[in-house]
Protein backbone atom coordinates (compact mmCIF):
# COMPACT_ATOMS: atom_id res chain seq x y z
CA UNK A 1 0.00 0.00 0.00
CA UNK A 2 1.46 3.24 -0.68
CA UNK A 3 2.58 5.62 1.70
CA UNK A 4 0.61 8.73 -1.01
CA UNK A 5 3.06 11.34 1.29
CA UNK A 6 5.50 13.41 -0.90
CA UNK A 7 8.69 13.93 1.94
CA UNK A 8 10.06 17.06 1.59
CA UNK A 9 13.33 18.69 2.95
CA UNK A 10 12.24 20.09 5.84
CA UNK A 11 10.95 16.62 7.26
CA UNK A 12 12.37 14.54 9.97
CA UNK A 13 13.85 12.06 8.73
CA UNK A 14 13.36 9.65 11.82
CA UNK A 15 9.59 10.02 10.48
CA UNK A 16 10.34 9.01 6.97
CA UNK A 17 11.93 5.87 8.43
CA UNK A 18 8.84 5.18 10.35
CA UNK A 19 6.55 5.81 7.55
CA UNK A 20 8.76 3.29 5.52
CA UNK A 21 11.01 0.89 7.02
CA UNK A 22 12.08 0.08 3.38
CA UNK A 23 13.99 3.02 3.13
CA UNK A 24 16.65 1.90 5.66
CA UNK A 25 17.67 -0.15 2.56
CA UNK A 26 18.50 3.40 0.56
CA UNK A 27 20.28 4.88 3.34
CA UNK A 28 23.47 2.97 3.19
CA UNK A 29 23.30 3.39 -0.77
CA UNK A 30 23.46 7.12 -0.59
CA UNK A 31 25.98 6.74 1.97
CA UNK A 32 23.54 8.43 5.01
CA UNK A 33 24.67 6.78 8.02
CA UNK A 34 22.39 6.24 11.09
CA UNK A 35 22.79 7.94 14.33
CA UNK A 36 20.98 11.32 12.81
CA UNK A 37 18.58 11.82 15.53
CA UNK A 38 16.07 14.42 14.87
CA UNK A 39 18.00 16.38 12.15
CA UNK A 40 15.30 16.96 9.31
CA UNK A 41 15.78 15.11 5.48
CA UNK A 42 18.03 18.21 4.66
CA UNK A 43 20.37 18.62 7.56
CA UNK A 44 20.73 14.47 7.63
CA UNK A 45 21.96 14.88 3.75
CA UNK A 46 23.85 17.68 4.21
CA UNK A 47 25.51 16.37 7.09
CA UNK A 48 26.46 12.73 4.58
CA UNK A 49 27.68 14.85 1.30
CA UNK A 50 24.54 14.01 -0.57
CA UNK A 51 22.63 15.93 -2.38
CA UNK A 52 19.05 16.43 -0.95
CA UNK A 53 16.65 17.14 -3.90
CA UNK A 54 18.51 13.73 -5.50
CA UNK A 55 17.86 11.61 -2.16
CA UNK A 56 14.10 12.65 -1.93
CA UNK A 57 13.74 12.23 -6.11
CA UNK A 58 14.55 8.21 -5.32
CA UNK A 59 12.56 7.40 -2.08
CA UNK A 60 9.89 9.48 -3.13
CA UNK A 61 9.37 7.31 -6.53
CA UNK A 62 10.04 4.34 -4.64
CA UNK A 63 7.63 4.91 -1.54
CA UNK A 64 5.15 6.60 -3.90
CA UNK A 65 5.86 5.77 -7.80
CA UNK A 66 5.76 9.45 -8.10
CA UNK A 67 8.19 10.30 -11.08
CA UNK A 68 8.09 13.78 -13.16
CA UNK A 69 12.14 13.96 -13.76
CA UNK A 70 12.22 13.82 -17.93
CA UNK A 71 13.64 17.20 -17.60
CA UNK A 72 14.54 18.12 -14.56
CA UNK A 73 17.98 19.68 -14.25
CA UNK A 74 18.36 19.60 -10.37
CA UNK A 75 18.75 15.76 -10.61
CA UNK A 76 22.54 15.17 -9.27
CA UNK A 77 24.19 12.08 -11.56
CA UNK A 78 27.18 12.09 -9.25
CA UNK A 79 24.57 11.71 -6.24
CA UNK A 80 22.66 8.52 -8.60
CA UNK A 81 26.13 7.38 -9.68
CA UNK A 82 27.32 7.02 -6.40
CA UNK A 83 23.79 5.19 -5.16
CA UNK A 84 23.88 2.55 -8.23
CA UNK A 85 27.30 1.92 -7.29
CA UNK A 86 26.70 1.42 -3.86
CA UNK A 87 23.47 -0.70 -4.09
CA UNK A 88 25.66 -2.92 -6.52
CA UNK A 89 28.02 -3.65 -3.96
CA UNK A 90 25.22 -4.58 -1.21
CA UNK A 91 22.96 -6.70 -3.18
CA UNK A 92 26.37 -8.52 -4.68
CA UNK A 93 28.46 -8.52 -1.89
CA UNK A 94 25.70 -8.55 0.95
CA UNK A 95 22.21 -9.91 0.30
CA UNK A 96 23.49 -12.83 -2.08
CA UNK A 97 25.49 -14.75 -0.21
CA UNK A 98 23.26 -13.54 3.49
CA UNK A 99 19.87 -15.15 1.10
CA UNK A 100 22.37 -18.22 0.41
CA UNK A 101 23.22 -18.67 3.69
CA UNK A 102 19.27 -18.96 5.02
CA UNK A 103 18.36 -21.13 2.18
CA UNK A 104 21.00 -23.60 2.82
CA UNK A 105 20.35 -23.68 6.90
CA UNK A 106 16.78 -24.41 5.43
CA UNK A 107 17.25 -27.30 3.39
CA UNK A 108 17.51 -30.73 5.51
CA UNK A 109 20.76 -32.73 5.30
CA UNK A 110 20.24 -35.16 2.16
CA UNK A 111 17.71 -33.14 0.63
CA UNK A 112 18.23 -33.90 -3.00
CA UNK A 113 15.45 -31.83 -4.02
CA UNK A 114 16.81 -28.71 -1.62
CA UNK A 115 19.97 -29.06 -3.64
CA UNK A 116 18.48 -29.24 -7.08
CA UNK A 117 17.24 -25.58 -5.46
CA UNK A 118 20.46 -24.48 -4.06
CA UNK A 119 21.54 -24.78 -7.96
CA UNK A 120 19.39 -22.83 -8.87
CA UNK A 121 19.89 -19.98 -6.83
CA UNK A 122 23.69 -20.57 -7.62
CA UNK A 123 22.45 -19.74 -11.66
CA UNK A 124 20.45 -16.56 -10.58
CA UNK A 125 22.76 -15.17 -8.76
CA UNK A 126 25.58 -15.91 -11.34
CA UNK A 127 22.90 -14.14 -13.78
CA UNK A 128 22.43 -11.10 -11.56
CA UNK A 129 26.70 -10.86 -10.78
CA UNK A 130 26.75 -10.76 -14.71
CA UNK A 131 24.07 -7.89 -15.49
CA UNK A 132 24.94 -5.83 -12.81
CA UNK A 133 29.02 -6.35 -13.84
CA UNK A 134 27.98 -5.35 -17.46
CA UNK A 135 26.59 -1.91 -15.81
CA UNK A 136 30.19 -1.53 -13.22
CA UNK A 137 32.44 -1.88 -16.48
CA UNK A 138 30.35 -0.10 -19.41
CA UNK A 139 27.31 2.55 -18.21
CA UNK A 140 29.11 3.79 -15.11
CA UNK A 141 32.55 4.46 -16.49
CA UNK A 142 30.42 6.24 -19.38
CA UNK A 143 28.53 8.16 -17.01
CA UNK A 144 31.77 9.20 -15.26
CA UNK A 145 33.31 10.23 -18.65
CA UNK A 146 30.49 12.45 -19.45
CA UNK A 147 30.71 14.47 -16.24
CA UNK A 148 34.22 14.86 -17.22
CA UNK A 149 33.56 16.09 -20.25
CA UNK A 150 35.63 13.44 -22.05
CA UNK A 151 32.59 11.15 -23.73
CA UNK A 152 33.21 7.58 -25.03
CA UNK A 153 32.24 7.97 -28.92
CA UNK A 154 31.12 4.43 -29.36
CA UNK A 155 28.45 4.06 -26.44
CA UNK A 156 24.97 6.14 -25.30
CA UNK A 157 22.64 5.52 -22.72
CA UNK A 158 19.89 4.61 -25.67
CA UNK A 159 22.00 1.36 -25.94
CA UNK A 160 21.76 0.44 -22.48
CA UNK A 161 18.22 1.66 -21.95
CA UNK A 162 17.09 -0.90 -25.39
CA UNK A 163 19.15 -3.67 -23.71
CA UNK A 164 17.88 -3.09 -19.97
CA UNK A 165 15.58 -5.90 -18.83
CA UNK A 166 14.28 -7.15 -15.63
CA UNK A 167 16.52 -9.57 -13.90
CA UNK A 168 14.00 -10.72 -11.19
CA UNK A 169 12.13 -13.34 -13.29
CA UNK A 170 14.64 -16.12 -11.69
CA UNK A 171 14.03 -14.64 -8.43
CA UNK A 172 10.06 -15.26 -8.51
CA UNK A 173 10.31 -18.44 -9.93
CA UNK A 174 13.23 -19.66 -7.12
CA UNK A 175 10.34 -18.44 -4.73
CA UNK A 176 7.41 -20.44 -6.01
CA UNK A 177 9.59 -23.71 -6.46
CA UNK A 178 10.15 -23.22 -2.69
CA UNK A 179 6.59 -22.61 -1.92
CA UNK A 180 5.37 -25.38 -3.92
CA UNK A 181 8.10 -28.00 -3.72
CA UNK A 182 10.65 -27.88 -0.62
CA UNK A 183 9.05 -29.90 2.03
CA UNK A 184 10.10 -29.81 5.52
CA UNK A 185 9.64 -29.83 9.40
CA UNK A 186 8.75 -27.73 11.93
CA UNK A 187 12.19 -26.15 12.40
CA UNK A 188 13.02 -25.97 9.09
CA UNK A 189 9.77 -24.66 8.16
CA UNK A 190 10.73 -21.32 10.15
CA UNK A 191 13.93 -21.08 8.44
CA UNK A 192 12.24 -21.45 5.21
CA UNK A 193 9.59 -19.02 5.97
CA UNK A 194 11.99 -16.18 6.81
CA UNK A 195 14.54 -16.80 3.81
CA UNK A 196 11.10 -16.49 1.77
CA UNK A 197 10.20 -13.41 3.62
CA UNK A 198 14.02 -11.80 2.74
CA UNK A 199 13.64 -13.00 -0.98
CA UNK A 200 10.05 -11.52 -1.05
CA UNK A 201 11.52 -8.20 -0.01
CA UNK A 202 14.69 -8.82 -2.17
CA UNK A 203 12.80 -9.22 -5.09
CA UNK A 204 10.94 -5.98 -4.45
CA UNK A 205 14.07 -4.00 -3.92
CA UNK A 206 15.19 -5.56 -7.30
CA UNK A 207 11.73 -3.89 -9.23
CA UNK A 208 13.01 -0.71 -7.28
CA UNK A 209 16.12 -0.43 -8.56
CA UNK A 210 15.70 -1.23 -12.17
CA UNK A 211 12.49 1.45 -12.13
CA UNK A 212 15.20 3.89 -10.40
CA UNK A 213 17.53 3.68 -13.76
CA UNK A 214 14.69 3.49 -16.02
CA UNK A 215 13.23 6.44 -14.80
CA UNK A 216 14.90 8.93 -12.72
CA UNK A 217 19.14 7.80 -13.80
CA UNK A 218 18.07 7.11 -17.77
CA UNK A 219 16.60 10.94 -18.56
CA UNK A 220 19.27 12.64 -16.37
CA UNK A 221 21.76 10.78 -18.36
CA UNK A 222 20.14 11.95 -21.75
CA UNK A 223 20.04 15.35 -20.52
CA UNK A 224 23.92 15.23 -20.09
CA UNK A 225 24.36 13.79 -23.09
CA UNK A 226 22.61 16.77 -24.85
CA UNK A 227 24.55 18.88 -22.31
CA UNK A 228 27.91 17.70 -23.37
CA UNK A 229 26.99 17.74 -27.04
CA UNK A 230 26.01 21.31 -26.89
CA UNK A 231 29.51 22.09 -25.15
CA UNK A 232 31.10 20.78 -27.63
CA UNK A 233 29.17 22.80 -30.18
CA UNK A 234 29.87 26.15 -28.51
CA UNK A 235 33.77 24.86 -27.95
CA UNK A 236 33.91 24.49 -32.14
CA UNK A 237 32.98 27.77 -32.84
CA UNK A 238 34.41 29.41 -30.12
CA UNK A 239 37.65 27.54 -31.64
CA UNK A 240 36.97 28.94 -35.11
CA UNK A 241 36.60 32.07 -33.62
CA UNK A 242 39.40 32.96 -31.36
CA UNK A 243 42.14 30.23 -33.30
CA UNK A 244 40.71 30.43 -36.72
CA UNK A 245 39.23 27.53 -36.50
CA UNK A 246 42.52 24.95 -35.80
CA UNK A 247 42.23 22.12 -33.59
CA UNK A 248 44.71 20.09 -32.67
CA UNK A 249 47.93 22.42 -34.18
CA UNK A 250 46.98 21.81 -37.65
CA UNK A 251 46.62 25.07 -39.22
CA UNK A 252 45.40 25.56 -42.76
CA UNK A 253 47.68 26.27 -45.79
CA UNK A 254 47.56 28.87 -48.08
CA UNK A 255 45.57 26.86 -50.78
CA UNK A 256 43.00 25.20 -48.19
CA UNK A 257 42.23 28.39 -47.57
CA UNK A 258 41.88 29.27 -51.98
CA UNK A 259 39.55 26.27 -51.74
CA UNK A 260 37.24 26.99 -49.10
CA UNK A 261 36.63 30.57 -50.75
CA UNK A 262 36.36 28.85 -54.04
CA UNK A 263 33.73 26.43 -52.55
CA UNK A 264 31.98 29.85 -50.43
CA UNK A 265 31.55 30.99 -53.90
CA UNK A 266 29.42 27.98 -55.05
CA UNK A 267 32.56 26.66 -57.77
CA UNK A 268 32.64 22.55 -58.02
CA UNK A 269 35.41 20.31 -57.72
CA UNK A 270 36.23 21.18 -61.69
CA UNK A 271 35.86 24.35 -60.98
CA UNK A 272 38.03 24.88 -58.48
CA UNK A 273 40.84 22.98 -60.31
CA UNK A 274 40.55 25.10 -63.06
CA UNK A 275 40.81 28.10 -61.21
CA UNK A 276 43.48 27.36 -58.76
CA UNK A 277 45.07 25.65 -61.75
CA UNK A 278 45.46 22.35 -59.95
CA UNK A 279 44.03 18.40 -61.05
CA UNK A 280 40.29 17.77 -59.45
CA UNK A 281 42.45 15.10 -57.45
CA UNK A 282 44.17 17.75 -55.55
CA UNK A 283 41.06 20.01 -54.84
CA UNK A 284 39.10 16.28 -53.59
CA UNK A 285 41.84 16.04 -51.21
CA UNK A 286 42.16 19.51 -50.03
CA UNK A 287 38.83 19.11 -49.33
CA UNK A 288 39.05 16.14 -47.23
CA UNK A 289 41.89 17.49 -45.35
CA UNK A 290 39.91 20.84 -44.90
CA UNK A 291 37.16 18.68 -43.27
CA UNK A 292 39.59 16.56 -41.30
CA UNK A 293 41.08 19.76 -39.41
CA UNK A 294 37.86 21.45 -39.42
CA UNK A 295 35.02 18.86 -38.61
CA UNK A 296 33.19 20.88 -41.12
CA UNK A 297 31.71 18.76 -44.39
CA UNK A 298 29.25 20.85 -46.10
CA UNK A 299 29.51 23.91 -48.21
CA UNK A 300 27.00 25.89 -45.61
CA UNK A 301 29.92 24.99 -42.70
CA UNK A 302 32.25 26.32 -44.44
CA UNK A 303 30.98 29.42 -45.36
CA UNK A 304 30.12 30.38 -41.70
CA UNK A 305 34.14 29.24 -41.40
CA UNK A 306 34.70 31.80 -44.06
CA UNK A 307 32.97 34.39 -42.84
CA UNK A 308 33.65 33.84 -39.52
CA UNK A 309 37.71 33.92 -39.62
CA UNK A 310 37.71 36.85 -42.55
CA UNK A 311 37.69 34.70 -45.83
CA UNK A 312 35.24 36.45 -47.44
CA UNK A 313 33.21 39.37 -46.53
CA UNK A 314 29.59 38.32 -46.06
CA UNK A 315 28.16 41.30 -48.83
CA UNK A 316 29.40 38.61 -51.09
CA UNK A 317 27.81 35.91 -49.92
CA UNK A 318 25.17 34.68 -51.47
CA UNK A 319 22.12 33.98 -48.42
Amino acid sequence: MKNLKMYEPQDKMITLIKDNYSVLQALGSFGINLGFGDKTVAETCEMNGVDTYTFLAVVNFTINDFTNYDDDERISVPTLLHYLEASHAYYLDFQLPFIRRELQESISEGNQLGQLIMKFYDEYAQEIRRHMKYEEKTLFPYVQSLLDNQPANDYNIEMFSKHHESTDKKLRELKLMIIKYLPANAHLNNLLTATLYDIYNNEEWLRQHAEVEDHIFTPAIRRLERQTKQNDVTKNISTMVFKGGQDGGEVLSERERDVIVSVVQGMQNKEIADHLCISINTVITHRRNIARKLQIHSPAGLTIYAIVNGLVDISSVKL
